[in-house]
């Protein structure tokens, strides 16, 4: 990360949620682990998907959702404004309604960018990701960090309009939040959802030397799923890959000890671009980066 886009920006030097997303290795997982685990509200889903003009081009599009989350992150105020203005104008084009039943949600079920609960549930996505990947590979966060993280996760939803009525009042709230989620029956796929989010966890578009590194990134993703939501999908999960998982986390947790904190920290704006370059030379080769439903 370049220190010099800081400047007066939303989450300044200081605050938890430039802290935990200044981990390199964060910014590297929660973003397919939010993904796969949001798809699993067919609601929010299909008014994103329904709503996109990029289906062509899935992952450039997820690339460039990352590159915006960072500009929010890291940038000074005045460049992210500019960005959450051009978001909002694409939200007030995202509203329609299921045009078929999914799971408990009913065909005709309204969907709108600007529902309080749905924002909720974008940003919800974000902030639990954020929280397990930092966990997961550099440190537990003390009961206060949870706290001040879960604030400031509030605050991001803030910013795209989000009521700050909506969300749980503490991180412990929320995790229950997410907890009555995975076990309320209600997650669904829909069919271009499951394959969206399989391909997401396997089929990362990236050069041939960057495939070993990758493959290793999806391993820790599928790992810090629920089991619930690895279920749903179908993605493997033997004891073997809980092995290595075991190994790879440990290995990113030591690894903070040794690597230099330029390595270990910064933004993620070169991975995110060597995605977009990547899908758009297998475009250019006729091929696909992702095989959709029709």
């Amino acid at each position: 990360m370049d220190e010099t886009r800081s400047g007066d920006g939303y989450f300044p030097e200081g605050s938890m949620l430039r802290f935990v997303q200044s981990h390199r290795a964060v910014g590297q997982t929660y973003g397919q682990r939010a993904l796969i685990v949001g798809a699993t509200h067919p609601v929010p889903y299909v008014g994103t998907s329904q709503s996109t003009l990029a289906k062509e081009r899935p992952f450039e599009r997820l690339a460039r959702t990352a590159l915006a989350f960072e500009t929010i992150f890291f940038a000074p105020r005045a460049e992210a404004d500019r960005l959450l203005a051009a978001v909002h104008d694409l939200h007030t084009r995202v509203r329609g309604a299921l045009d078929r039943d999914e799971g408990d949600f009913p065909r005709g079920t309204p969907y709108d960018a600007f529902d309080p609960e749905l924002m909720l549930w974008t940003m919800a996505m974000l902030a639990d990701s954020s929280r397990v990947a930092f966990e997961t590979l550099v440190r537990p966060l003390s009961a206060a960090e949870k706290e001040d993280l879960w604030a400031d996760w509030v605050r991001f939803g803030e910013l795209f309009g989000m009521p700050r009525s909506v969300a749980p009042a503490t991180a412990a709230d929320f995790e229950r939040w997410m907890a009555d989620w995975y076990a309320s029956g209600r997650m669904h796929l829909t069919a271009e959802a499951r394959a969206v989010g399989r391909a997401i966890a396997h089929d990362m578009p990236v050069p041939l030397v960057a495939r070993p590194g990758v493959t290793v990134t999806n391993l820790l993703v599928v790992g810090m799923l629920p089991p619930e939501v690895r279920r749903l999908y179908d993605l493997a999960w033997t004891p073997a890959h809980a092995l290595a998982w075991r190994g790879a986390t440990a290995f990113a947790r030591s690894s903070r000890h040794v690597l230099p904190a330029g390595v270990r920290r910064g933004d993620n704006a070169d991975l995110h671009k060597t995605v977009i370059r990547s899908e758009r030379a297998v475009l250019a080769r006729g091929g696909r980066t992702m095989e959709l439903p029709e």
